[in-house]
């Protein structure tokens, strides 16, 4: 285990090295012996550390010279190559926010490197090192788990230091909060479709919220913002919080439990945390033999097309999801061409709109 350690902290310094530009592209690294000497540990334990920088393709070696760093560290300016990192891209809204950037990105000559991160901070960081190792002219992120304390500033510093322009899109980490951005002003999303439902009578309204995104803690914000302007008491027992890895269950599971105990928490209706999370809601409360919207109301978020194709057609927040890919293509395109964009044009907040359906009702 020692010796792996060794080998592994070698292995990563030389790596951040490389990246962050102290060892350059083309330039040799210390040699086996000076690395020994310099780290203290044995060569062999050296030259398995350069090997996998090797695998990697941060080095190469050349026989009775040395190791080199890798020249694909060089970054080219006009790669006409932009990545793109979203945390799922089959399935949801996330198709057509990419059909978005695409169609704006084709249309002047450039071609997309797409990546999915699954909403995993690992992933993320494992995605931005390789990226590191091609020729990029900028990228757009959806942040993974965008509430949670960023691990991995130092990547988007090294990003920074190479002159390669990122925007977020849909959320943004506390430490970078004023790097360019669009986002949905999910607080006023939150507000919108609790005050709708205050305004139809209903005052026990239970909330579904995702906890490890910005979007959750805003939409949350929200929330609360429309019961205190109504002077409704927050009650923390009609707050049900879950995570990306039990979504799809502990929404489900909480909702059963409210519902069969519903003389103990009485509600009314549902404020989802998104369009997805309002059927796992839906289906809840019809297991527990309550229908929406005669006994309950439900609220989603997105305007997905589970919203308008739902059994009981919901009423959400507009996403503008083709134009939100498409003003995050413009303006990282904006970056590429002139990195001094003023602050007020690179961070951009879009109103959110209620769409109303048949999911709700007056009581």
């Amino acid at each position: 285990m020692e010796k792996k350690l060794k080998y592994y902290d070698l292995m990563e310094d030389l790596r951040a090295k490389i990246l962050n530009g102290e060892i350059r592209p083309g330039e040799k690294l210390p040699s086996e012996n000076e690395l020994s000497a310099e780290y203290n540990i044995s060569r062999q334990t050296v030259r398995k550390a350069l090997q996998i920088l090797q695998d990697e393709g941060y080095v190469y070696a050349e026989h009775g010279r040395g190791t080199f760093c890798s020249e694909m560290m060089r970054h080219n300016k006009n790669s006409k190559n932009i990545a793109v990192i979203t945390t799922y891209l089959s399935d949801y809204i996330f198709p057509r926010v990419i059909e978005g950037i695409d169609r704006v990105l084709t249309e002047h000559g450039y071609s997309i490197l797409l990546k999915n991160t699954r909403n995993s901070r690992s992933i993320e960081a494992r995605c931005l090192e390789e990226l590191l190792q091609k020729d990029i002219d900028g990228v757009i992120v959806e942040p993974s788990k965008s509430q949670i304390f960023c691990k991995h500033v130092n990547l988007y510093e090294i990003l920074d230091q190479y002159d390669i322009p990122y925007v977020f899109i849909q959320g943004k980490y506390a430490q970078l909060k004023n790097k360019p951005h669009i986002l949905l002003d999910d607080c006023k999303g939150g507000y919108l479709v609790t005050q709708h439902l205050i305004s139809l009578g209903h005052r026990d309204i239970v909330g579904v919220f995702k906890a490890d995104d910005i979007q959750g803690q805003q939409r949350h914000k929200g929330y609360v913002r429309a019961l205190q302007e109504a002077g409704i008491n927050y009650d923390p027992d009609k707050v049900i919080w879950f995570h990306t890895e039990d979504r799809k269950t502990h929404p489900y599971q909480l909702m059963r439990q409210m519902a069969a105990n519903r003389k103990e928490v009485p509600f009314t209706a549902v404020v989802a945390y998104n369009d997805q999370t309002a059927v796992k809601i839906l289906q809840a409360l019809e297991e527990e033999g309550l229908t929406c919207p005669d006994d309950i109301s439900i609220t989603g978020y997105d305007n997905s097309y589970l919203a308008s194709s739902c059994k009981v057609p919901l009423t959400t927040i507009a996403h503008p999801q083709e134009k939100l890919g498409e003003m995050a293509a413009e303006l990282l395109l904006q970056l590429i061409q002139n990195s001094s964009v003023e602050r007020d044009k690179t961070n951009i907040v879009i109103e959110p709109e209620l769409v109303v359906r048949s999911s709700c009702r007056t009581i």
